[in-house]
């Protein structure tokens, strides 16, 4: 969301950053609203001096005796002319934030310029692929075979792209959320927050889900409830229509929720196993920063994000999304890609952007110190990680020659168990 004064000021320069993103600005539509705007800001501000001075005029013909009912009705209808005029600039304004609301975020000076995904920047890569001594599985075929993954009855109950996981599968998906939650607020500094599952309008406008990509997301029907795509919705709002304490600043929350998706634009994707899901489980790290320090911190949540890939010994690369690639809010985004052998490449388990001020104004969520002058804060975020993606990864990675899956060191606490193998599966 941008600030009016701004955005008029900085037409082109505007136009040509967001061109980088593929966007065409319509600044003609723009500007033509802008010229009805004013002129009705104008007639209306000449019309009110209008009646002052002929509401001087009438208490100076009462006094005198003299008959006033001609220029009573004349500003009675200066009156109702201006309240027309106030109408029409509260509809202008209503379409300026309908306008404003569906225009995507300024990529920030650092943000390599592409065309599509291709011309995204490898930043860094951890961790070598593992080599096999026989021909690595895919998840949808070793989960099933060991009893722990169940797709066929998922979608019996629920449809496609839905899973069930049986014993020691169920564990691990449990496992990993605690193990993430435990190392985000015992190492790095996050708070544990509980948010509802269910978001409201509000809370989607907020964020930037709403109202550009209500087909991504599930509506309880007859409520004004969404199932929340991601806890950065929940989480990132709580604090909506707020002043925070600057020296409080930055607050960093991690959190732990299903997140569900209709994936609407996603069809023909990732179509076998769960890599992409409607309903999956995620911790999600949440910041809020001072303008100056977002940049910094969003370098700090990024590495975060690749710690727990880096405790689990699983590959991975990171890499800088080029405008064109960037999600509707951000300014700049790293991608995190695990290393999956089963599909021989690299797969993303997190995204972790800084949006700047763009959700803030959106959701009005401001800093201030003493007597200072309130600003709206920035946001960040990033999924610390997506839980069904690291399962994936540490099944397909881990896997064994006689169909066993190694559990990663950091895990074993968490599971009491060394392998996953046939026994700790489906019973029936």
């Amino acid at each position: 969301m941008y600030d009016l004064t701004f955005f008029r000021t900085n037409l082109e320069k505007i136009q040509q950053r967001l061109a980088t993103r593929g966007f065409t600005l319509d600044i003609e539509s723009f500007q033509e609203l802008d010229r009805q705007r004013r002129q009705c800001v104008t007639e209306s501000e000449q019309l009110k001096a209008e009646r002052n001075h002929a509401s001087a005029e009438i208490a100076k013909l009462r006094k005198a005796g003299e008959d006033t009912s001609k220029r009573q009705q004349e500003v009675r209808a200066i009156g109702e002319r201006i309240a027309e005029l106030e109408n029409h600039v509260d509809k202008f304004d209503s379409e300026f934030r309908d306008f404003l609301a569906r225009i995507p975020n300024l990529p920030d000076e650092t943000v390599p310029v592409g065309r599509d995904e291709r011309d995204n920047r490898e930043v860094r890569r951890w961790g070598k692929p593992p080599e096999f001594s026989f021909e690595p599985k895919a998840h949808w075929d070793l989960g099933p075979e060991l009893g722990i993954l169940d797709l066929e009855r998922a979608a019996k109950v629920a449809g496609a792209r839905f899973a069930v996981y049986w014993g020691i599968g169920a564990r691990l998906e449990r496992a990993l959320i605690n193990f993430m939650l435990d190392l985000h607020t015992r190492e790095h500094g996050y708070q544990e927050v509980l948010p509802p599952f269910l978001v409201n309008s509000a809370s989607l406008y907020g964020t930037g889900q709403l109202p550009k990509f209500a087909e991504d997301l599930f509506r309880c029907e007859g409520h004004d409830l969404w199932l929340a795509p991601t806890a950065e919705v929940p989480v990132t709002n709580l604090f909506r229509d707020e002043t925070l304490n600057t020296d409080h600043l930055p607050i960093s929350l991690c959190a732990y929720t299903p997140c569900f998706r209709s994936e609407a634009g996603s069809y023909g994707r990732d179509v076998r196993g769960i890599i992409r899901q409607h309903q999956f489980q995620k911790v999600e790290l949440v910041k809020f920063t001072k303008p100056e320090q977002s940049r910094q911190e969003h370098e700090k949540l990024t590495r975060d994000a690749e710690d727990v890939l880096q405790r689990l010994e699983l590959p991975y690369r990171t890499v800088a999304l080029c405008t064109a690639d960037l999600g509707f809010s951000s300014a700049k985004t790293y991608d995190i890609e695990v290393w999956l052998p089963g599909q021989n490449g690299y797969k993303e388990i997190s995204s972790c952007s800084n949006f700047e001020a763009f959700q803030a104004r959106r959701a009005q969520i401001r800093s201030k110190s003493g007597k200072g002058k309130a600003e709206f804060v920035h946001t960040l975020n990033g999924s610390g990680l997506a839980v069904g993606r690291t399962w994936v990864a540490i099944v397909e990675n881990y896997q064994q020659e006689d169909g066993s899956v190694v559990i990663p060191a950091a895990l074993r606490p968490y599971l009491n168990a060394e392998r996953i193998d046939r026994s700790g599966g489906r019973l029936l």
